[in-house]
């Protein structure tokens, strides 16, 4: 009988498991450290934990990553760029933002991800920093007032400091 070799470390899954005693209380919480610890939520994963977690099954936990927005299925990059493009970003110019976003890192055909898996760019429906539009986040930083030029020499810090 042959055996499929796991493209993840199920070690890793299994410690953040045991880290919080297999309860189904805390399946988000455990969502979310799987995520931050392969940047995104791998299906092995998912079903690992739904057979590991009692009272769980596979199709609960992927019900609960496919239902939130936080996660992602598919895998991230290492800057995460989020352009939002609510009401007062959007007035304000956001769509140019994400379009020289886009074109700086070539992400063409609905791709997300760089290839080499350094960026990651979504849009948002809002922020919450409207006095800031149009606002870009990147990894948790808030870039107020964005304009297409202004976010090519942001993006362009990141991919300097990689190749230093």
């Amino acid at each position: 009988m042959a055996t499929c070799e796991s493209k993840i470390d199920l070690k890793k899954v299994d410690e953040i498991i045991n880290a919080y005693g297999a309860k189904k209380s805390y399946l988000i919480a455990m969502l979310q450290k799987v995520q931050e610890e392969f940047r995104y939520l791998p299906i092995e994963a998912l079903t690992y934990i739904g057979t590991k977690v009692p009272e769980l099954s596979p199709a609960t936990v992927y019900g609960v990553a496919t239902f939130y927005t936080q996660f992602s299925l598919e895998p991230k990059g290492k800057y995460e760029i989020k352009c939002c493009d609510g009401t007062a970003c959007h007035v304000r110019g956001s769509m140019p933002v994400l379009n020289a976003i886009k074109a700086r890192l070539d992400l063409k055909d609905g791709k997300f991800t760089t290839e080499d898996g350094m960026f990651s760019v979504e849009t948002v429906s809002c922020l919450g920093a409207c006095g800031l539009a149009p606002v870009v986040v990147i990894n948790g930083k808030v870039y107020p007032q964005m304009t297409s030029d202004a976010i090519k020499i942001v993006i362009d810090t990141p991919i300097k400091d990689d190749k230093e």
